[in-house]
């Protein structure tokens, strides 16, 4: 295939960046997205240009490093993250645009590189346990509920790469946060701190600039995890227990 992009390109964090545009030949459909921007960056390297700066770890979507906005939607047109997603979801002579993370919270660094870095105060707000739990053995020695388990689990499966916060129109990482909240709330480990936890864990969000949750559903569609949109709701009925009870 042949590909037009047109791709965000921005050398610094102060600087006014710009669409520019790419041709890409030869695409292979069984190519990820990621090694077609390779094909361009070698191009572009070749050529003496200064190679498109995107962010990317084990291409075998469990990371989240790779995310980026393929024509308006974040990781592109598959529920999928953006190393797994194939040129066999796109067609001959396509226009493609690529973009970063668009919110105050993920600054540009470069191009299509974002500062993440709110995530991860999140979850060093609260994420975390006290209870003693031992070796592995051990901790699978607690009797968990099959059903809260499962909950837990599936909130667990959330691997922070953006995608909520970049579909949402408020910029919230509001799915993120509560995916942390209830993977942590649903286990007896996590009991200790749940209400501490919520609390903290929503001023840190708020704090960061990330926008308020108006339950559009956008960060729940685009999720390459398919964490549930009702963990929010888990969220605030945590959070409104803290605060009710005084003890947060």
């Amino acid at each position: 295939m042949n590909i037009t992009l047109r791709v965000w390109r921005q050398k610094a964090p102060g600087d006014e960046g710009r669409m520019v545009t790419y041709q890409v030949e030869d695409v292979s459909p069984d190519m990820s997205f990621l090694e077609m921007l390779d094909v361009l960056n070698e191009k572009l390297t070749l050529a003496g240009e200064d190679p498109v700066a995107f962010d990317h770890d084990c291409r075998e979507g469990i990371c989240g490093a790779c995310g980026v906005v393929i024509d308006g939607v974040a990781h592109g047109p598959e529920r999928t993250t953006t190393c797994q997603l194939h040129m066999r979801s796109f067609s001959d002579g396509d226009v493609i645009t690529v973009e970063p993370w668009r919110a105050k919270a993920f600054p540009v660094i470069k191009d299509l590189v974002v500062d993440r870095g709110a995530l991860d105060r999140i979850i060093q707000s609260g994420g975390f346990i006290s209870a003693p739990t031992g070796t592995a053995p051990d901790a699978h020695a607690m009797p968990v509920p099959k059903a809260d388990a499962d909950r837990a689990f599936d909130a667990a499966t959330c691997i922070g790469c953006g995608a909520c916060v970049a579909a949402c129109p408020n910029a919230s990482g509001m799915l993120f946060t509560a995916a942390k909240v209830t993977h942590l709330g649903m286990l007896p480990q996590g009991q200790p701190e749940r209400q501490a936890r919520v609390v903290n864990m929503i001023n840190q969000h708020d704090e960061e600039d990330f926008g308020g949750c108006t339950n559009i559903g956008e960060c729940a569609a685009v999720c390459p995890k398919g964490i549930p949109l009702d963990t929010i709701s888990q969220l605030n009925r945590d959070l409104l227990g803290a605060l009710a009870s005084g003890k947060a």
